[in-house]
């Protein structure tokens, strides 16, 4: 009887810490936000501060994962509806479609070679492990769609999404500096490099350089993340 008292006891104890991870999740990143609205420090940006934060809480607390993500799995459940809703500004700059079609297409393209050729032959020159290089070949392209390729070629879900969010944030962190090596004048050349190299993260941080930035860079990403789906079956057949 004592034990199975103990076990619910346990049980409550793991639903309030679950619940309470989930508040401190949400409370954080509207935190960020705000200072970072305020202070625009790259620093601040709910993608760098919250899982910094988290983690170091986390740790300290040593909460473990399982009990962490029982709650806040709903917040990864976003990301479908969050790059759908990418589409409406697309479809507000259609126009803008049409005339680039040529360029856009190219850039996506070489992006995709790129990334999937250098992410691969980076694994194998430091002998990575065959999941790895699974799921880094997927790093370049927004979360729901990297996850999707995941499931078709047989890479592990945690991996593919830790690298496709280290992977943005560091986009946008280094993304500004590259601009200023390369300086990119159209707004056409400095969306899509937002929008190929951070996906998701590169989208926001390019509608803070203007509204047709962003455009771009949504397109981008969202073409990127089609054809990434579309190539998945090839994908699966590269030699490990």
């Amino acid at each position: 009887m004592n034990t199975i008292v103990e076990h619910l006891f346990a049980d409550d104890a793991s639903r309030l810490i679950a619940a309470g991870c989930f508040i401190l999740t949400v409370a954080l990143y509207f935190a960020s936000k705000a200072l970072y609205a305020r202070l625009r420090s790259p620093w601040l940006t709910p993608l760098v501060a919250v899982p910094a934060v988290l983690g170091a809480i986390v740790l300290l607390l040593h909460i473990p994962y399982p009990v962490y993500f029982e709650d806040t799995r709903w917040l990864m459940w976003l990301l479908g509806p969050a790059t759908v809703a990418f589409a409406v500004p697309i479809y507000e700059y259609r126009d803008l479609l049409k005339r680039h079609w040529i360029s856009l297409t190219v850039g996506v393209t070489v992006g995709i070679v790129v990334a999937v050729g250098g992410s691969l032959a980076l694994a194998k020159l430091l002998h990575l492990s065959p999941d790895l290089q699974r799921s880094l070949m997927t790093r370049s392209v927004s979360t729901p769609f990297a996850l999707a390729v995941s499931d078709k070629i047989h890479a592990p879900r945690d991996l593919t999404a830790l690298f496709v969010i280290a992977t943005g944030v560091c986009g946008m962190l280094f993304g500004e500096l590259v601009l200023a090596f390369v300086p990119l004048r159209t707004r056409l050349a400095r969306g899509a490099l937002f929008g190929a190299a951070a996906h998701g993260v590169g989208t926001a941080k390019a509608r803070e350089l203007g509204r047709e930035e962003g455009v771009v860079a949504s397109l981008t990403m969202m073409i990127a993340g089609v054809v990434m789906v579309l190539l998945a079956p090839a994908l699966g057949f590269l030699p490990m």
